[in-house]
């Protein structure tokens, strides 16, 4: 009903019809009209009877009541449906400049930002002299993983990290399924990767969360660092991805160095290894 109200006959594309409205809004009649349902059932809708409803006609009603990605999904939680994924809002478009500040402040330690797909987005200085990002390298994170050679020789878990790589990328695609884009994604990496195409027939799925990555960097020695995936609800199309030093491997002091000026001077890619 709150929704309803805040719609204006003109703005449903309904005729004024100049006289003075008791109703704030659409009335009950006007969205079932627009929304090609009856208008009992319409009614019985509103007060949460126990009806059957199906995504096709609650889409209808949301479209009517110009209803934002969070309040569609929301209408299909309490229609007891399984919701769409959330999209993101025009408002919250810009918020890269934002989220730009959040992985710079993680500084000394590696982070970075990539999309659904695994584009990478952005990432910090440390995550170049840490895992060799760079930008003449294949800027999706999964490809970059199998081909980029200064990746795969400073890492020192490589086989056993690869398994839960392509795990989480197909939990990944699972969320959209039918998707182009991932398909396209891993079409390539099959092109490009045997080692790609022989773990991804295993078929095994595991959720985006935390990995531990062990690295022999040629600068400062073996780093240990955890990798954590992160989700900011109003841009489900981002994942940011922190890297955080283990304990008592004297991780987060090489990194400090790392990424000082002296550091910075030694350790310049590419660097062989």
């Amino acid at each position: 009903m709150s929704r309803r109200a805040r719609i204006s006959p003109a703005e449903a594309g309904l005729p004024d019809g100049g006289a003075r409205r008791r109703t704030p809004g659409l009335r009950r009649e006007e969205v079932a009209v627009l929304a090609g349902v009856g208008a009992s059932w319409y009614q019985w809708l509103e007060q949460g009877r126990d009806i059957t409803v199906s995504s096709q006609v609650l889409d209808a009603v949301g479209r009517v009541l110009k209803l934002t990605s969070a309040e569609r999904r929301h209408l299909y939680v309490l229609a007891g449906l399984n919701p769409p994924a959330l999209e993101v809002a025009p408002a919250h478009r810009d918020m890269c400049n934002g989220l730009r500040r959040l992985i710079d402040a993680w500084m000394p330690f590696p982070a970075h930002i990539m999309d659904r797909y695994w584009n990478t987005v952005l990432y910090n200085d440390a995550a170049s002299l840490v895992f060799g990002m760079r930008p003449e390298i294949v800027q999706n994170c999964l490809i970059a993983f199998f081909t980029d050679p200064i990746y795969r020789a400073r890492s020192t878990r490589w086989e056993e990290v690869a398994c839960q790589v392509v795990a989480q990328f197909r939990a990944a695609c699972s969320e959209h399924p039918n998707d182009e884009g991932f398909r396209a994604v891993v079409e390539e990496a099959r092109e490009l990767s045997p080692e790609f195409a022989g773990l991804w027939e295993r078929r095994d799925v595991e959720p985006g969360g935390q990995l531990e990555k062990q690295m022999d960097h040629p600068a400062v020695g073996r780093l240990h660092v955890e990798s954590t995936q992160l989700r900011v609800p109003a841009r489900p199309d981002l994942v940011i991805v922190l890297h955080t030093p283990l304990p008592d491997t004297g991780t987060a002091e090489k990194l400090e160095w790392l990424t000082s000026p002296e550091g910075r001077r030694g350790s310049m890619y590419p660097v062989a290894g």
